[in-house]
């Protein structure tokens, strides 16, 4: 399977309906640290251009806020496709995160029910 059909996958995103309006780009908090905007991250992947996305600090940028998914007239949801291909990088360098088992562990009190809900987000694909 190639690298745009898993980030495909992962995020249930279908990339092609972009039309590089720029809305995700413009409402991004992270936009002046990406060198890769959402706009452009989009093109990335459907170019299947994942090596360029890996050397990028983009990736790492991004805050999973999807202000891009709220302001995107083609429902693209630029962030769920950064937070994808984010995901695969991860499994492609061999960090498969963490396993049910090891999560109970983890946890205390003090830890944020937002936080838990963003891991179960992330590990459960």
């Amino acid at each position: 399977m190639s690298c745009v059909e898993q980030i495909k996958r992962i995020s249930g995103v279908e990339p092609l309906k972009c039309m590089k309006c720029g809305k995700c780009s413009a409402s991004c908090p992270s936009f002046n640290e990406m060198d890769i905007k959402p706009h452009q991250f989009v093109t990335y992947v459907i170019h299947d251009d994942v090596q360029a996305l890996a050397n990028s600090r983009s990736a790492w940028k991004c805050l999973s806020c999807f202000a891009c998914i709220e302001r995107c007239p083609r429902n693209v949801q630029p962030g769920k496709i950064i937070d994808a291909a984010r995901q695969l990088l991860i499994r492609q360098r061999g960090q498969e995160g963490l396993s049910a088992d090891v999560i109970p562990q983890l946890l205390d009190e003090e830890t944020p029910q937002q936080l838990l809900m963003s891991a179960f987000r992330k590990y459960r694909r």
